[in-house]
């Protein structure tokens, strides 16, 4: 019974992370072909179809790494960690919003420094409970980054 208890649990923080992403991604396409297509680019912008497979590949390691903190300590044992995880995925979406939704590069590099500092704590938290789980953050932090250092350029050059 307790395996598939696992395997609902881990389709639940599978779920939970991909419905971010959805939202996210419809707020996306909401600009991208017209405003985002229309800003100036720094020349080590990715091409646009790298985004998709980098955050879905992103979201995938976040939910799998919560769950790994949740079946080692459960929610009340790991209720500072999950709730960091569920902080730092409402300033992800956050982010989507005010760059894409209110088209907003300047407000949204104040945000993803938030967003940088929230995962940054969930990494640090979750590796009190699963060091694995934490290290199933790092890509995400290091896109995070580079994704801000892109925010910052996009913000720039159309100032």
């Amino acid at each position: 019974m307790a395996r598939w208890r696992d395997w609902l649990a881990l389709a639940a923080f599978v779920a939970f992370c991909f419905t971010v992403a959805g939202i996210g991604g419809a707020w996306t396409s909401t600009s991208l072909e017209s405003w985002y297509a229309s800003l100036r680019k720094p020349a080590w912008t990715p091409p646009e179809a790298v985004f998709g497979p980098v955050w879905s590949a992103l979201y995938l390691a976040m939910a799998v790494a919560a769950w790994l903190v949740w079946r080692r300590a459960g929610f009340r044992g790991a209720a500072r960690p999950l709730a960091l995880f569920a902080a730092q995925l409402a300033l992800n979406l956050a982010w989507t919003w005010i760059f894409f939704g209110l088209r907003r590069p300047g407000a949204a590099f104040g945000e993803v420094a938030l967003l940088w500092a929230a995962i940054l704590a969930t990494v640090l938290t979750f590796r009190r409970v699963s060091s694995p789980a934490a290290w199933l953050l790092v890509p995400y932090l290091l896109w995070v980054s580079y994704a801000a250092a892109l925010n910052f350029a996009i913000w720039r050059l159309n100032a």
